[in-house]
């Protein structure tokens, strides 16, 4: 028996199976680590990536930009439509995804098909870490994704930690201007504009992403007005330079952040927060 034990440590080990909890509320169990994954939303492929699960993605939407290798990976569909039959094809044995869009809908018959479904949504900072540890146990990459947590709750922190004590701002954030979209306090933005001393003047909406109007954020007069853009983009902007009134566009503090840097739930979000308050820090001076 003695001489066995040597020869048994060398064997690999069986794979035990994985149960999360996912953002909806559902419990997501697999026999064993997924394998085959696909994600449907940019902000789980850059999730899946952090939390060293990358080499388990087959496809991605359309939209999954990040990490450069992301963009490499085969298409499984966008925001308005997924294409279901590339996805059976595909025989995945777990899906990332996001239930919100007109593709969410499709998502039952890929349920009813047995494909295991694994909701993100993450709306505090605190949910970020939590969806790097779960995904990293269903793609079997624990330890590169506690790496990941860990260092996103630290570097959270210590950015708490200087930005204590400042003055509070009103802010207004535009996320589009055709329709003009805000986000709501619901939204995991809000927790930005919150850590850097910011109040979003319409956290009390109840729609996540709603529409308002120039007569709205008039009335509220926000101190500074943040354009979440893709790219820079001067022309997202220039409606406020017609209503003087505001006190945002008095003292030009209309400011442009990079969207995806913020607007995505993921360890980048630590970027974009920060450039968030280097603009609020400049509405203070």
């Amino acid at each position: 028996m003695k001489r066995l034990l040597p020869l048994l440590a060398c064997l690999p080990a069986l794979a035990a199976p994985v149960s999360v909890i996912d953002d909806q509320g559902s419990r997501v169990t697999l026999a064993a680590p997924a394998q085959r994954v696909i994600s449907l939303a940019p902000h789980v492929t850059e999730l899946a990536f952090a939390a060293g699960g990358g080499a388990r993605l087959i496809a991605v939407d359309d939209n999954s930009d990040y990490p450069e290798a992301a963009k490499a990976l085969p298409k499984a569909g966008s925001f308005r439509a997924i294409d279901l039959e590339r996805i059976v094809a595909a025989k995945p044995d777990l899906l990332l995804v996001w239930l919100h869009g007109p593709s969410a809908r499709q998502l039952e018959p890929l349920r009813q098909l047995g494909i295991p479904l694994f909701y993100s949504q993450p709306k505090r900072f605190a949910d970020i870490p939590s969806n790097l540890r779960r995904i990293g146990q269903l793609l079997g990459s624990s330890t590169q994704a506690e790496q990941a947590a860990r260092r996103f709750e630290q570097d959270l922190a210590a950015l708490r930690q200087q930005q204590q004590g400042k003055s509070k701002l009103s802010v207004f954030y535009q996320v589009w201007d055709k329709p003009l979209y805000t986000l709501n306090g619901q939204h995991i933005v809000s927790d930005a504009i919150a850590l850097c001393g910011g109040i979003n003047i319409f956290a009390r909406l109840p729609v996540t992403a709603p529409v308002v109007t120039d007569e709205a954020v008039i009335a509220a007069n926000p101190q500074v007005i943040l354009s979440a853009a893709m790219r820079h983009n001067d022309d997202l902007l220039k409606r406020w330079q017609r209503m003087p009134g505001i006190a945002a566009v008095q003292n030009r503090q209309l400011h442009q952040v990079n969207g995806d840097l913020l607007n995505r739930p993921t360890p980048r979000m630590i970027a974009g927060t920060r450039q968030l308050c280097a603009k609020l820090d400049l509405a203070r001076r």
